[in-house]
């Protein structure tokens, strides 16, 4: 007994370090944002996140994009709960037949002017399902997609500037 918990106590710390909370880049990314998002809405981004059929894998690094570190309510992107309430998409995962439906009434359910990002290689290609009797394959195959985000899963960065050329994109 004693043994086994001198074995789990002796390799000592083995997470990575912690990152400096003022990371530039991140910094940079979300002023940028902020900007645009002032700019195009007068107001916060609301985003409401559709998990079409994914591994969960995406939906891990989009609550990332809300924890103390990255923190992007303070750059002004909501989550929503509601469509009707949502400015944006973001939709997950390959689309399911089952989700086919829902997808669409969500989109529809959305206001004008809406944009939807395809996160994560599933979302913008189909992934390794593509489409059979059990999946739509990608996102754009049952809705209009502006903005794909590849990744598997796609980093909170890679999802911050995924925003950030939505947004660019609707203001050209």
């Amino acid at each position: 007994m004693f043994r086994i918990l001198k074995q789990s106590l002796t390799p000592g710390v083995v997470t990575e370090p912690v990152s400096d909370p003022t990371d530039a880049e991140l910094e940079r990314i979300g002023v940028e944002l902020r900007r645009r998002i002032d700019a195009r809405f007068g107001r916060s981004l609301a985003i409401r996140q559709v998990d079409a059929g994914s591994c969960n894998g995406c939906e891990l690094e989009i609550h990332a994009l809300n924890n103390p570190y990255h923190d992007i309510e303070r750059f002004g992107v909501h989550f929503v709960a509601s469509p009707r309430h949502a400015d944006a998409l973001l939709v997950t995962g390959p689309v399911s037949r089952h989700m086919e439906t829902a997808l669409r009434r969500t989109w529809r359910a959305t206001p004008s002017p809406k944009f939807v990002i395809a996160a994560g290689e599933c979302a913008c290609t189909g992934g390794e399902f593509g489409v059979s009797y059990a999946s739509c394959g990608a996102v754009e195959n049952v809705i209009p997609v502006d903005v794909k985000i590849s990744g598997c899963p796609p980093a909170p960065m890679d999802l911050l500037q995924g925003l950030l050329a939505a947004l660019r994109e609707g203001s050209a």
